[in-house]
């Protein structure tokens, strides 16, 4: 007698030897919160494709990266902390958004073989603000954090409107960088230092990794911030980092990490060619 095979779930896409592979990079990887947000949408559209976490420690970044390459049924990959930076070496081609901000977070395989990146971070959390009801048009931001995202997110705030940004990194080597490319197309718009100014600041953004643990410091004290100041926050998981709770404490109007991300799943699905078109 032949049982019936169990019940799938339909809110996840059904893994087959057919199925195309996209790997979500990053160290540590257990707070992505790519594969939760996107394989239900993929299983909907009814694409026969699964993103996947995996774990590349910094210090066999390149081993992963060429071995994932190497995979004949992997179309691409999404990249978090602390690779964005450096994964765009393995590209063969990239966009503007990748040239302006020196950082990738998104990667695919061409038909011709060869391998494209693209940069989503920033319209990813400018499109979150505006859907939050915040505007970055004339804002004097401080950007906490000149990494991966924080490079992409500079100039999205810049292209949007922002008055000033503030770029700040303990590593100057970082602020200089990224201050001559935005420099060259908005001038006399940004300033660099190496500890948080957070005077003025109509948005302060934490865009380093600080909060994905309990027991990280705080990126900067919202304690000194004007009562409208809006802190921002990358982090995703956890939602609540100690920066927003402490921010929340004093009365301060906070953004969570997890807008940024979902503003970007459509174009995720764009750019790999899974989504509606």
């Amino acid at each position: 007698m032949e049982t019936a095979p169990p019940d799938t779930d339909r809110s996840q896409p059904l893994i087959t030897g057919t199925t195309r592979l996209y790997a979500v990079l990053g160290d540590p990887v257990a707070q992505v919160q790519a594969p939760t947000m996107v394989n239900p949408l993929l299983a909907a559209l009814g694409r026969d494709a699964v993103v996947l976490p995996v774990h590349a420690p910094a210090d066999r970044f390149d081993t992963v990266v060429r071995g994932l390459k190497a995979i004949g049924n992997l179309d691409g990959l999404l990249v978090t902390v602390p690779h964005k930076a450096d994964v765009r070496r393995f590209a063969d081609r990239v966009s503007a958004a990748v040239e302006l901000s020196g950082s990738a977070n998104a990667l695919r395989r061409e038909p011709d073989g060869g391998w494209h990146a693209d940069n989503f971070d920033g319209g990813g959390f400018v499109a979150g603000l505006r859907a939050a009801g915040h505007s970055a048009a004339g804002a004097r931001v401080t950007l906490v954090g000149t990494g991966g995202a924080g490079c992409a997110i500079a100039p999205a705030l810049l292209t949007a409107g922002a008055d000033h940004v503030v770029l700040c990194d303990l590593d100057p080597r970082r602020t200089v960088a990224l201050a001559a490319r935005l420099e060259a197309r908005w001038p006399g718009r940004t300033t660099r230092a190496t500890r948080p100014v957070t005077d003025g600041a109509d948005i302060v953004v934490n865009a380093t990794p600080l909060g994905l643990r309990a027991e990280d410091p705080l990126p900067f004290d919202p304690a000194g911030l004007a009562p409208t100041t809006l802190v921002a926050d990358i982090v995703m998981k956890p939602r609540e980092t100690r920066l927003l709770r402490a921010a929340t404490a004093l009365g301060l109007p906070v953004h969570y990490g997890a807008p940024m991300l979902e503003s970007q799943l459509g174009l995720y699905l764009d750019y790999f060619g899974l989504g509606h078109g």
